[in-house]
């Protein structure tokens, strides 16, 4: 009797450490697991070179953006415990009537295991910032040609 509850106990074991390596192992169709956790959809318009569709993953980053560590990176700085990262402008908000172009963005998805879906623009001086604040998770849109001091009026300052 004590021979087949060792056995049992053997059987038992195995069976659990058979269902626990199960999710590793690729599906039927041999394909690997969908991997699970936070992943993001950056939908990026109006914006020239940058237009398009990426995925990103973080830990490590990866997916389709172009920049994907440096994007979770940001993201990472910008999670807080109680704040959302993605937060809009809030209502009522002063902002200057500087327009930053019409570069648009649609983030979804899900970042530290909540739902996602904002929505960025840059048309006032606050979605300029917030948008400025998410690059390089969003692409650095801000305009080439404005003017930049030369080294002459740079050192006509300091005299």
């Amino acid at each position: 009797m004590i021979q087949f509850l060792s056995r049992g106990t053997l059987l038992g074991a195995v069976a659990i450490l058979a269902t626990a390596v199960a999710p590793v192992a690729a599906d039927a169709h041999g394909h690997p697991p969908v991997p699970r956790g936070d992943r993001l959809v950056i939908t990026v318009s109006h914006a020239g070179r940058a237009n398009g569709t990426y995925v990103l993953r973080c830990h490590p980053g990866r997916g389709s953006h172009p920049h994907p560590a440096r994007a979770c990176a940001i993201l990472d700085r910008r999670t807080v415990w109680g704040r959302d990262p993605f937060a809009p402008v809030p209502r009522g908000r002063l902002c200057t009537m500087e327009c930053g172009g019409p570069a648009t963005a649609r983030i979804t998805g899900t970042w530290a295991g909540r739902p996602v879906d904002a929505r960025y623009d840059r048309g006032d001086g606050c979605q300029v910032a917030r948008w400025n604040d998410m690059v390089p998770l969003l692409p650095d849109v801000r305009s080439s040609d404005r003017p930049r001091r030369t080294a002459a009026e740079t050192d006509e300052r300091h005299e």
